[in-house]
């Protein structure tokens, strides 16, 4: 009986889930410019992102390429392609995005254990928020960036990003990132593998646990993450354009259509490289 082997992925492998990732998630964070928000009394009601897509991604393949991919393409899709790039300050959600990206893939060792698989989806999703909200918090405390306080309320900024925080979670983070994970890695399970000539993840095949090396090399990014925000504020953004055009209609139509582009051509390449794959081992 031949011994199982890690989940590894080749370097084509790999490149295809961040192309695949990459255009996916970029095109699902322009649509959510097109979905209003709306107010409830002090508590507001957006969608944020789709971060489901490159969560499912990084469960079922390498969680590095998947995080990677999404970041890259919030970047070039929703902010490059409308037309606006903010230099430095674009770090920090880059950053933060693929930590929490990262992290929840590197949780399931086993995508049919569906508790572990909410577990890290919430997990990954609230580990995102939340350093964007430690990022908040401290532009204000270092006094980088003006905060309006709540009269009566010295410390208002915590109470403020602390609620933002939550309601984030609670909204977007369940609705449109906990609850279709949940639904669409057990579902894609062992179906969208052979795709890239992969075996399915699984307790045996799966990646290692997160380790104290994983974890440190995530707080040193993060503090990167910190700096460049900070300096993107204090007027050190380096490379920062706004062009006449930015989120305009036309761009956001072009930038959907170039994302779908690209992910359609991404699945025809995994298909084909599959099936080229599947010719050579018979």
């Amino acid at each position: 009986m031949e011994p199982a082997k890690k989940q590894t992925a080749t370097q084509s492998q790999k490149l295809m889930v961040f192309v695949l990732t990459m255009a996916l998630y970029g095109l699902a964070t322009l649509f959510t410019e097109l979905i209003p928000k709306f107010q409830v009394g002090i508590v507001e009601f957006s969608v944020e992102y789709f971060l489901f897509i490159p969560l499912t991604l990084s469960m079922l393949f390498d969680p590095l390429s998947a995080a990677l991919g999404a970041a890259t393409g919030e970047l070039v899709f929703s902010e490059i392609m409308l037309g606006q790039f903010g230099g430095l300050g674009e770090l920090e959600k880059f950053i933060t995005v693929t930590i929490g990206v990262y992290m929840a893939g590197r949780m399931v060792k086993n995508p049919q254990n569906t508790k572990m698989v909410g577990v890290a989806a919430i997990t990954g999703t609230g580990l995102q928020l939340l350093m964007g909200t430690v990022v908040d918090i401290l532009k204000v405390q270092l006094a980088v960036e003006d905060f309006e306080a709540v009269a009566g309320l010295p410390e208002s900024v915590f109470a403020t990003e602390g609620f933002a925080f939550l309601n984030d979670l609670l909204f977007s983070g369940i609705l449109f990132c906990l609850l279709p994970t949940l639904f669409l890695v057990p579902k894609l399970y062992g179906k969208i593998e052979p795709l890239l000539g992969m075996r399915p993840r699984d307790k045996k095949t799966g990646l290692g646990s997160i380790n104290g090396k994983v974890i440190l090399g995530s707080l040193v990014a993060f503090a990167v993450a910190i700096g460049a925000e900070m300096l993107a504020e204090n007027g050190t953004a380096l490379i920062e354009w706004e062009a006449e055009w930015a989120e305009s209609g036309t761009a956001l139509a072009i930038g959907m259509v170039a994302a779908a582009v690209v992910a359609i051509i991404a699945l025809i390449a995994m298909k084909s490289s599959a099936g080229k794959g599947n010719a050579e081992r018979s």
